[in-house]
């Protein structure tokens, strides 16, 4: 860590920041640590051996306390591989009958699994949008990080998804892609990234999309035992650290939006739900609540990863944030 900083939090309260929770826009979901995939990157640890899978009891909670919150414009379902859990249809078409958009966060060689045969035409169907993991466009980099052959597959993946009218103008149907860091350093420019990826998708295989979204690797979980294997955990987080930016703070996705985990259990983000942070300090679950509006306004629980989010042009699940 920074010799003068000890913690986010003091670099916070030496800004003059003041980091409340607005009213909520955006609830997201994990819905299961089970994965086709097992990436070095993963803050969820996700793979195909994990059993953690969230059940029709707490998708149906879900669901009534989504409509009981009309602030909520947005679900993000996450994973894992969100499209494994059982109840993963039936909790996209209940979304969609209340009005509100659906984010699945697709790994994108998911939808040649035994079972998924017909997950993209479901999705483009009920207007689903997808982004889509895809951290480099060169084939050695995606396999390095992801496992052999995969970037093949999400190319394949991809295509399919083009066909149906993702990423195609008029459409309506939402593809974006998003890119993280291949080690130890902050991402690019993401408009600049964006148009390197649209060129050389496009003339390498004809694919099409509509944003690119550039997310900083976060120390925790399995980059975190990479850090440390590699010695090179303090260096990473003293270039957080100094690349702190106010902005990107004031912007940070957990002022309006929660994190509900497989098993009920709610949080201020999906990072601090993977490190077990309790939201704003209590250790609650969707049953212990009234209404996901109690969350509005509220107070949020910070640590040392938090500067992931607030370094350089910030990252969150939507991108930069600058």
């Amino acid at each position: 860590m920074s010799e003068t900083v000890k913690s986010f939090e003091d670099m916070v309260k030496m800004r003059g920041l003041h980091l409340k929770r607005n009213s909520l826009k955006i609830l997201q979901v994990n819905i299961g640590k089970l994965c086709n995939q097992a990436c070095h990157h993963c803050h969820v640890e996700a793979g195909p051996k994990r059993t953690e899978i969230m059940d029709r009891r707490t998708v149906d909670r879900v669901l009534e306390l989504l409509s009981q919150t009309p602030s909520i414009h947005t679900v993000d379902i996450t994973g894992g591989a969100p499209e494994l859990n059982p109840h993963f249809r039936y909790l996209v078409l209940e979304i969609r009958k209340l009005g509100k958009e659906v984010i699945d966060r697709c790994n994108l060689t998911v939808l040649f699994e035994k079972g998924q045969e017909d997950t993209a035409q479901f999705l483009g169907e009920h207007r689903v949008q997808v982004e889509a993991s895809l951290p480099c466009y060169s084939k050695e980099n995606v396999d390095k990080q992801r496992g052999n052959g995969v970037f093949d597959k999400s190319i394949r993946a991809l295509q399919l998804l083009n066909t149906l009218g993702y990423g195609k103008p008029g459409t309506g149907l939402k593809l974006d892609l998003v890119y993280n860091p291949l080690g130890a350093f902050l991402p690019p420019p993401q408009e600049v990234l964006e148009k390197d990826y649209k060129e050389e998708l496009r003339e390498l295989f004809g694919i099409e999309f509509n944003r690119l979204y550039t997310i900083t690797n976060m120390p925790i979980r399995r980059f975190l035992k990479q850090l440390e294997r590699e010695g090179k955990l303090q260096e990473y987080m003293e270039l957080l650290v100094q690349s702190f930016n106010p902005e990107a703070a004031l912007n940070v996705m957990c002022r309006e939006l929660v994190s509900v985990g497989w098993d009920g259990k709610i949080y201020d983000c999906d990072f601090n739900q993977m490190l077990e942070i309790s939201v704003s300090g209590k250790k609650l679950s969707i049953w212990d609540i009234g209404s996901l509006e109690d969350f509005s306004h509220s107070p949020i629980t910070f640590a040392d990863h938090c500067y992931g989010c607030t370094a350089g042009t910030g990252s969150s699940c939507s991108g930069a944030l600058i």
